[in-house]
């Protein structure tokens, strides 16, 4: 596996992590996205002991996108990078609609754009989009966050038919909840594990493990959105 590369944007949040260590671990090097914590960014690439690099751009601005990726290529592209900014509906602001959108759904779009080129004249590549159970159930005080996941796995469905020529192959994840910084400010989160039939979150390493299993070893699976929730959503 030695000489494969892959990107893994929002890469210091608690999944990115791992899912940066999941790659390194199977021989990959890796770009290490990073906005402004390059501070997290550094630790993270001394522990995979510096088989990797790091590169900083704003999701939110499609110029510092396509300046930092227009010469990057890579295997695999982890598309991981996303904010939540939960209000209910008829109180959400315009700056948390479009900031939630911007990121998780139009940034991802450029992120792409860029890497997809020359992944198709390589005529080889794969995509992975991490989504969430909200994109496919909604979910109460994330019309922003849900519409953009909702959004990710249409845009995966639709890209594994116009790159599958390409032999690139494009699929989501959709993790449930998940032990890492975005859930600790959910209200009765505790309560959220009664309706989850493993009776558990999930880790960042359980994650991990799926993106690099669907990202690498599932060959012939293209289009798919696996669901990573313990059973919570079927």
């Amino acid at each position: 596996m030695m000489g494969k590369k892959v990107l893994v944007t929002g890469a210091t949040g608690s999944i990115g992590e791992e899912i940066v260590k999941e790659y390194a671990k199977n021989g990959f090097f890796v770009y290490i996205h990073y906005n402004t914590n390059i501070e997290k960014a550094s630790k993270i690439l001394e522990e995979i002991n510096h088989q990797g690099e790091l590169i900083s751009f704003n999701m939110q601005d499609k110029n510092s996108i396509r300046t930092a990726l227009e010469n990057l290529d890579v295997d695999v592209l982890i598309n991981n990078a996303g904010i939540i900014k939960d209000n209910l509906f008829f109180f959400m602001d315009d700056d948390e609609w479009e900031k939630v959108i911007n990121t998780n759904l139009t940034g991802l779009f450029y992120v792409t754009k860029v890497i997809s080129r020359n992944m198709m004249m390589n005529k080889r590549g794969s995509i992975v989009n991490i989504a969430s159970i909200s994109g496919i159930t909604g979910n109460s005080g994330q019309a922003n966050y849900s519409a953009s996941k909702g959004g990710v796995i249409a845009f995966t469905k639709t890209l594994s038919i116009e790159l599958g020529r390409y032999n690139i192959r494009v699929n989501a994840l959709a993790p449930g909840i998940i032990e890492s910084e975005m859930i600790e400010n959910i209200p009765n989160v505790k309560e959220m594990k009664k309706a989850i039939p493993l009776k558990r979150f999930g880790k960042p390493q359980e994650v991990a493990s799926c993106a690099y299993f669907i990202g690498v070893n599932a060959t012939y699976v293209s289009g798919e959105v696996l669901n990573i929730s313990g059973a919570m959503v079927r």
